[in-house]
């Protein structure tokens, strides 16, 4: 059931909010041995927050998500629940506060069925950097599920959560959405508000929503986007209603296809699923323009000294001494600190850290960091040009399909190039949607990414969902 299908059952008594939770944990319980989508399971929290939620709906006080269950992303703070960014380093840590997104969405009176698993501190695009659940893709148990928020789009992919929070820095939410078949959208940058999520590049990151279908994606965003004075890179800018222009026609919308993104290294099935899509828009009464961007051979780079020196940045309060882990037996202030973060932090964490703090170093930063940053403010540059003259850029999410646990995973170079068509939307602080658009020969999802101008998430979200409403959308996979 679609979040619009479960709102009319809650409100017309067919359910109840209990029931439908339990409904959930009962899939939790027999399914999520197999695909480890949840770090920390809040069963008991949650049949309180579903008794409080009948209790609105009985009044005839319902909002568009109250009673429903949500997944939530374990990087997100949770007053009370575990929060661990998936790293030993934060495994006890219960934080004292809500992020401004749960608040608005307690006040919504939604059901939190858990935090789902990730990579640690977002850092990975395959899940499998978690410290607690290496989670695995429904589509295929022995594949990732992408990543950082492979926990939550596993969860909506295997019916375990109707929708769930995720976090983007590079392609968190998109790459996932892609690899499980399901969708997810990353909003303009300073759309949502970022207090309370525990940051990894301050700058890229962003809060969106992943679920069964764009409207259902925009039903969520339209509750946790905003201005936050806890926030001060959050916009002041009006929030429309993300549902106001589904059904809307696509005659006269004006799609680009640059080449770059259909260049070598994008697999030939992908590329002629994605090029088959847009062939349908083109149907539907859309004009397809074929243009360049010749600074996005360059993303890849530019992304992760960005990304990497403010990681290096963020993570360098975890000593061992304010909070985190603390080793247990070290003998003086240097060897607390070294052990602390030797123990607490894994590989990829620890390579992250090591290449921000190398491209910040003196000598190094003008090499690298600030030839990162022109190169940002030339994408930006380019991206803004496109859309001068067009509604919708269309890509693949991803270059391949999801790949077999441990195949990329040992090859860090290999993984950050699977990045290559999502970091652009991050570089420019762009919104951008993943939808599911064909399966491959082995029965694996591709994704089809479309990125809008800063701000145009109503626009992309109808534009998804008329592709989504096509094709016939989402199909549950087997476990």
């Amino acid at each position: 059931m679609k979040i619009r299908d479960m709102r009319k059952a809650l409100d017309s008594k067919e359910i109840s909010a209990k029931e439908l939770a339990q409904t959930y944990f009962e899939r939790i319980k027999k399914y999520d041995d197999k695909v480890k989508s949840f770090i920390t399971v809040t069963e008991e929290k949650a049949l309180e927050q579903a008794e409080k939620a009948q209790g609105i709906i009985d009044k005839g006080e319902a909002k568009a998500l109250t009673g429903i269950p949500v997944a939530v992303k374990d990087n997100i703070c949770t007053e009370g629940v575990k929060t661990t960014c998936a790293s030993k380093m934060l495994e006890n840590f219960v934080p004292p506060y809500n992020a401004t997104v749960m608040e608005k969405l307690d006040a919504e009176n939604i059901v939190m069925l858990g935090k789902t698993s990730m990579d640690e501190f977002a850092m990975g695009g395959s899940t499998q950097t978690s410290a607690f659940a290496k989670t695995k893709n429904p589509y295929d148990l022995d594949r990732v599920p992408g990543g950082s928020s492979g926990g939550s789009a596993a969860a909506v992919a295997a019916g375990l959560a109707p929708v769930a929070l995720g976090t983007d820095t590079g392609g968190s939410i998109r790459q996932p959405a892609a690899f499980c078949g399901v969708t997810g959208i990353k909003p303009t940058y300073s759309r949502v508000s970022r207090f309370g999520l525990v940051a990894f590049a301050s700058s890229l990151d962003q809060i969106g929503s992943i679920g069964l279908d764009a409207h259902d994606c925009a039903i969520l965003l339209n509750e946790i986007c905003g201005y936050d004075f806890h926030d001060g890179t959050s916009s002041k800018l009006e929030v429309p209603d993300f549902t106001a222009k589904i059904g809307e026609s696509m005659k006269g919308m004006k799609i680009a296809l640059p080449k770059e993104f259909y260049a070598e290294g994008i697999n030939d099935e992908v590329k002629a699923a994605v090029l088959k899509a847009a062939e349908e828009y083109k149907a539907m009464g859309a004009e397809l323009i074929e243009c360049s961007m010749p600074s996005l051979k360059y993303a890849v780079p530019c992304y992760y000294l960005l990304a990497c020196a403010e990681a290096a940045s963020n993570l360098s309060r975890y000593d061992g001494i304010k909070y985190g882990h603390r080793t247990a037996t070290a003998e003086s202030y240097e060897e607390l600190i070294i052990k602390s973060r030797s123990e607490g932090f894994g590989d990829e964490v620890k390579r992250r850290i090591m290449l921000g703090t190398f491209v910040l170093s003196s000598g190094f930063y003008d090499a690298y960091y600030k030839k990162a940053k022109l190169v940002q403010k030339r994408i930006m540059q380019e991206f803004a040009a496109q859309f001068a003259d067009v509604d919708v850029i269309a890509t693949p999410t991803v270059p391949s399909t999801a790949f077999k646990i441990g195949e990329n995973t040992d090859d860090p170079l290999k993984m950050y190039a699977n990045d290559v068509c999502t970091v652009t939307v991050n570089i420019a602080g762009l919104p951008a949607i993943s939808i599911p658009c064909a399966y491959d020969d082995k029965g694996l999802p591709v994704g089809m990414q479309l990125i809008g101008g800063k701000f145009t998430e109503q626009r992309l979200l109808n534009t998804a969902y008329a592709y989504e409403q096509l094709v016939g959308g989402f199909k549950m996979p087997e476990l």
